[in-house]
């Protein structure tokens, strides 16, 4: 892809940061705080984030120097193709997209959950019951409707989203800061006992659901070509994106374990939300705090709209996916067939009710850290490999940091499988990762077969263009 790819160059510096920081921060920390203080204790679960900030961390760096080296749509798709060759880059690339697809799935399930909180007994219609979770119409439709006003707003183009990206967390940063300082003037740290519960087997299964949380600082590559900012900037950017969101998972914790005693975490719907009412004294400030969630969800769900349809461009650019999914809208200049995909994909997932929360954060996180796997290892082969290679944003002992990154990311890795105390579940989630690993699967075996060697012959070409 080169310059007169098509795409336009319109996002700053802010509104860089806006997407990524927005996109890694987003609902999940509303929803889902309650139940990381209940598996692992409040010191437990920050400590679970630091863990898994680390690992974010190191592979951030990784990610820095290849974006900055290889600023082009589709960044994973590129670097492991440049580093391990054609067929880990599909296997890197589809298992990010899960990811991606995931999160933009999750937060169509999200939107109803915290509308309930808002309108109690608002569920009218009811439709069938998933893993003992009764469906709903009226629940369903609340996030069909926004997963269709969040595909227009990417279909009309990159600027708008991305103005929208940049009010909304804002907000979403006025309500955590909110609940954080009242946590520290109207909170108790009596309340923060236990410390630690669940023994190791609670830390890890807050552990493996960190990288699904922290996802979202790899959209940035993904809208490398529709940056106007120096391609060193971009590394920078990166790696801020993470540690800030790194703290603000840990503060958050922090603020809701001082906020709520044990037994008022174990009876409460929405932790976060009844922390800052608790804290405040009064229920307004709760549904404050569920408005900023509410933008929450709106930042990520954009977000991955974002990465998911550049990444899917890209690989049907390459010819690894239908050529459909490489057109360019002629006016607005958006992947608008991706984007189309990744809203019908979203707009099915309210159907499967709240449960799908869960397994959408499990699945999607392995899916993540096999493609962060992927790319700190062509990293790491690339510095043996190209050693020259220009680098604008050049990492510090980057083969010791390689490393690291490699090791986390596979240790991290086998949590997820048969055996670890924090597997996934049967049959739930291990059927959405074998069903994404089938149809891709499908999807690279007729690329193969129809276009030959074109994908080693395209990616060459793009990786050419930054030498």
């Amino acid at each position: 892809m080169s310059q007169d790819s098509g795409f336009a160059r319109v996002l700053s510096r802010r509104d860089v940061l806006a997407l990524a920081f927005g996109a890694m921060i987003g609902w999940g920390w509303v929803v889902l705080a309650g139940s990381w203080i209940r598996s692992a204790g409040s010191f437990g679960a920050m400590l679970a984030f630091l863990i898994g900030g680390i690992l974010v961390v190191f592979v951030g760096l990784t990610y820095a120097e290849l974006a900055s080296a290889m600023p082009k749509a589709g960044g994973e798709l590129l670097y492991s193709y440049r580093g391990l060759g054609v067929t880990p880059s599909f296997i890197c690339a589809w298992t990010i997209v899960l990811g991606y697809i995931s999160v933009v799935s999750f937060e169509a399930v999200a939107l109803p959950t915290v509308v309930e909180y808002l309108f109690p007994n608002y569920k009218q219609g009811y439709l069938w019951t998933i893993a003992g979770w009764d469906v709903y119409a009226s629940w369903a439709l609340v996030g069909i409707i926004g997963s269709i006003i969040i595909c227009i707003v990417n279909y009309v183009g990159i600027k708008m989203a991305a103005f929208m990206q940049t009010v909304f967390t804002i907000i979403i940063a006025a309500g955590g800061i909110m609940l954080i300082t009242g946590s520290l003037f109207n909170g108790s740290t009596a309340d923060m006992e236990p410390l630690f519960t669940g023994g190791m087997a609670g830390l890890f299964s807050v552990v493996i659901m960190t990288p699904f949380m922290f996802v979202g600082f790899d959209v940035i590559p993904q809208a490398a070509e529709e940056m106007d900012i120096p391609y060193k900037t971009i590394g920078r950017i990166l790696i801020i994106s993470v540690l800030m969101a790194a703290a603000w998972y840990i503060l958050i914790i922090f603020g809701v374990s001082r906020a709520l005693s044990p037994a008022e975490l174990e009876n409460s719907g929405l932790a976060t939300a009844d922390a800052m009412a608790a804290l405040f004294g009064g229920a307004w400030a709760g549904k404050i705090l569920v408005l900023a969630g509410i933008a929450g969800i709106i930042t990520s769900w954009n977000g991955f709209y974002i990465g998911a349809s550049r990444l899917i461009y890209a690989m049907a650019q390459a010819k690894m996916l239908p050529d459909f999914l490489g057109k360019l809208h002629p006016k607005y200049k958006t992947p608008h067939n991706a984007v189309i995909l990744v809203g019908i994909l979203s707009t099915l997932a309210p159907l499967f009710g709240r449960k799908m929360l869960v397994w959408l954060v499990d699945a999607g996180g392995m899916g993540v850290v096999v493609a962060y796997m992927a790319v700190a290892l062509s990293f790491l082969v690339l510095r043996y490999k190209e050693p020259d290679m220009p680098r604008p944003f050049t990492v510090s002992n980057g083969k010791l940091v390689g490393f690291i990154a490699v090791l986390l990311s596979l240790g991290m890795a086998i949590m997820y499988l048969p055996g670890s105390p924090s597997a996934l579940v049967w049959p739930y989630e291990w059927a959405i990762i074998l069903g994404w690993l089938a149809l891709g699967v499908v999807f690279y075996i007729v690329a193969r077969s129809r276009h030959g060697n074109a994908a080693d012959v395209l990616l060459n070409e793009k990786v050419r263009e930054n030498m």
